[in-house]
């Protein structure tokens, strides 16, 4: 059975950081793309990261630019989003993708971590 299991949300205060990981089980994703969005009560489903199947190339909205970055460890079949100057606006649940392709569809998705910024 394939799973993305994403782990490391939580509250934080504004300006915080924080670590998101995802680990793959039943699927290896050393040669495929990885990505990361969110989603917000009301709000559509929101690009985050992505990372090439090297990690050599990583693309970033404007929104998190200089902020968050996205990294991976095939040997460990886990992809992180670590998360740095946190705004209320970053509150959302935050999900793993494998193969992210565009207008926000994956091959595979994990079942979200929340992530919650207090100002």
């Amino acid at each position: 059975q394939v799973q993305l299991v994403e782990s490391g949300g939580g509250l934080v205060q504004a300006g915080g950081s924080l670590r998101l990981s995802c680990t793959a089980s039943g699927l290896t994703i050393r040669n495929m793309p990885m990505g990361w969005f969110r989603q917000a009560p009301g709000r559509e489903r929101e690009f985050v990261a992505r990372i090439s199947w090297s990690g050599d190339f990583v693309y970033y909205p404007d929104s998190v630019k200089g902020r968050f970055t996205i990294s991976r460890d095939n040997a460990k079949n886990t992809v992180y989003l670590q998360m740095n100057s946190l705004k209320p606006e970053d509150t959302a649940v935050y999900y793993c993708a494998g193969n992210p392709q565009g207008r926000g569809t994956a091959d595979y998705w994990g079942q979200g971590t929340q992530v919650t910024v207090s100002s």
